[in-house]
């Protein structure tokens, strides 16, 4: 997600990194690139004014910091607005009596069965004991999806023929009562395009049962419509949430940038991807970060700690906090990272030249480049390994030798390990802050 908008907007940071001082004339026109590339993005054009506003407005001001060129200045402002426009994090209201009425809203098409999955996953992972209702007599198969994703969850599902969608949501919450569920999730019906019918259903619900949120799912695939969509349904209902599904297929990335503040509807989760683990909640600082291509690292160890066992998560998490990276922690994530999704995405969350050679490339080169990374880590010996320092160039010749590769390629691994290697250090040393200057 956001490759375009990412590339764009590192080549404005590259011109601005070569100027030791910034004038006025600088500024305005970096910012005139910064508004060329969110309106690309298709980011609403009202946003993008206000947001390329406060930037140049805090550019040319009296902000001055010692630890920072201007360039690296104006980049650490780009970032903190960024993370302004994506609004604050907004978990999810699973306080009070049991059991949650958690309502999902949208259009035909939008994702929402997909997400119902994904939600019933997450939150039994977190110890909840979840019941699906599959609420969509009206879609072929609809009702089949939802059960398929039950079994597959072991999560049960509740359902009933000839009933309307707010006396099954009634039932199903009395059932839940009974049974000892903490979780309900409706799957409700969509329509093709927004109506009354549809919006009286969705009212209906909320005078039988109140439920603790109606989130509406969104596909970002669509852009800008995503806006008018969400619109519709927030003066109509009641939302308290989104949820941007496929966001893995959007390259652009305008919606997720826009829907916060046209809306005012908190952002709670992102679908990034068809799998049931593929829904990452909702944290505007890692989002504005992977947008301006600094990775989210922080993002990534928690995938590894989901994929691992208990006592190897606790062990890798306490290693890359400390700054403790070695080449042996390298490729233990790498022999588990088929558990953490594709290689291409777990690549893009990394900062610097390792995630923006994963922008640049399709998904087949990534693997590619994955499987030549594993042999040469593999032709090393584990002193090698967990002290890289001792790699000269006799050592280098013999691993390119022994995993079928060039020299150059050894070498371009070990600069791209350094620098995995100094983020993890400065991770430790500033917890999380400081990763603009980091890449300035």
């Amino acid at each position: 997600m956001f490759e375009a908008l990412t590339e764009r907007l590192n080549q404005v940071f590259d011109q601005l990194r070569r100027r030791g001082k910034l004038s006025t004339e600088d500024v305005d026109a970096a910012m005139r690139e910064v508004r060329l590339a969110l309106l690309e993005a298709d980011v609403h054009y009202g946003v993008v004014k206000e947001f390329v506003s406060r930037v140049r407005e805090r550019a040319v001001g009296a902000e001055v910091s010692r630890a920072l060129s201007p360039g690296q200045q104006v980049i650490k402002i780009v970032n903190e607005e960024l993370i302004v426009t994506l609004g604050e994090p907004a978990p999810l209201n699973l306080s009070g009596p049991r059991p949650r009425l958690l309502l999902l809203v949208g259009l035909q098409g939008s994702g929402k069965t997909t997400v119902a999955g994904k939600l019933a996953q997450l939150l039994r992972s977190r110890g909840e004991r979840v019941m699906l209702v599959a609420g969509d007599p009206y879609r072929p198969a609809a009702i089949q999806q939802v059960q398929t994703l039950g079994q597959r969850l072991d999560v049960p599902v509740y359902t009933e023929s000839g009933v309307e969608l707010p006396e099954l949501t009634l039932r199903a919450m009395a059932r839940a009562q009974n049974g000892g569920f903490g979780v309900v999730i409706v799957d409700t019906a969509g329509r093709s395009q927004l109506d009354d019918e549809l919006m009286n259903e969705l009212r209906a619900i909320a005078e039988k049962v109140s439920p603790a949120e109606t989130l509406l799912v969104v596909d970002a695939m669509i852009g800008q419509e995503a806006l008018h969509v969400a619109e519709g349904f927030r003066d109509a209902v009641p939302l308290t949430g989104l949820v941007l599904a496929k966001m893995d297929g959007d390259a652009r990335g305008g919606a997720a940038i826009s829907i916060r503040s046209v809306t005012g509807v908190p952002i709670k989760f992102l679908g990034t991807g068809e799998k049931l683990d593929a829904l990452e909640v909702y944290n505007p600082e890692r989002l504005a970060s992977r947008i301006l291509g600094m990775g989210d690292v922080l993002g990534l160890i928690e995938k590894a700690e989901a994929a691992f066992d208990e006592k190897a998560a606790t062990d890798q998490a306490r290693r890359l906090s400390s700054g403790e990276f070695t080449l042996e922690d390298l490729a233990e994530m790498m022999r588990s990272s088929k558990k953490m999704g594709p290689m291409s995405q777990m690549l893009e969350m990394l900062p610097g030249n390792m995630g923006q050679a994963a922008r640049n490339l399709s998904p087949q080169d990534v693997e590619r480049q994955f499987k030549t990374t594993e042999a040469i880590i593999s032709s090393m010996t584990r002193e090698e390994r967990r002290d890289p320092e001792i790699l000269n160039a006799g050592r280098r010749r013999r691993i390119a030798s022994g995993s079928g590769t060039q020299v150059q390629e050894v070498n371009r691994l070990m600069k791209q390990f350094r620098e995995m290697q100094r983020l993890f250090k400065t991770l430790q040393k500033t917890g999380g802050r400081g990763l603009s200057r980091l890449f300035g």
